[in-house]
């Protein structure tokens, strides 16, 4: 009996690490974690971001004013929104002026959508790419006057992301697509 036992919670406790490796990626979590905090919100950023770019791509135009129900965004406005957000904890995190130029929530085209998401992306990896260990705890001032650090703030927008790529995932399903974080984990 005692030896069921052990053998049952080696492999009850075995079990979140295996789920935790085959989430995203296909590539274990210790791949993305270090000592280093920057490095560590760096390389979430970078598996979130692959997700969402090719996500945007995967979608077929025509399916860009797709909603599952009345009563949620478009895939479009679900993509906007999140180009609209990047931007934004991106230059908070960077205490700069957002460079976004529109409200991309609006947006229905895919093609301006797209390039929308790529801009932030990329504005966002180069914000990610500037964040170290010496600068990753700096206090940053928010809207409304409160604070934060560099790195929450950051944590906060791969947090975002990730929220949202569950909502994509949902989209690109009923639209009988196989996500990019499904296939890349194949």
């Amino acid at each position: 009996m005692r030896i069921f036992r052990l053998l049952f919670l080696t492999t009850l406790l075995g079990m979140p690490l295996s789920f935790a490796s085959a989430q995203t990626t296909g590539a274990p979590f210790t791949d993305a974690l270090s000592t280093s905090l920057a490095s560590s919100v760096q390389a979430m950023h970078r598996t979130i971001r692959g997700n969402l770019a090719d996500a945007s791509q995967l979608m077929p135009a025509a399916d860009y004013d797709f909603r599952p129900t009345p009563e949620v965004r478009s895939f479009a406005a679900l993509l906007g929104h999140v180009a609209s957000a990047n931007f934004f904890f991106c230059s908070q995190a960077a205490a700069e002026r957002s460079p976004a130029i529109a409200d991309y929530q609006q947006a229905t085209d895919k093609s301006i959508v797209v390039d929308a998401l790529e801009s932030s992306l990329a504005y966002c990896d180069t914000v990610y790419a500037l964040t170290t260990d010496a600068n990753v705890n700096d206090i940053v001032m928010l809207p409304g006057g409160g604070e934060s650090r560099r790195g929450g703030v950051l944590m906060f927008n791969t947090a975002h992301n990730n929220e949202h790529y569950g909502n994509i995932v949902i989209y690109l399903r009923l639209r009988g697509l196989v996500p990019p974080s499904t296939a890349n984990a194949q």
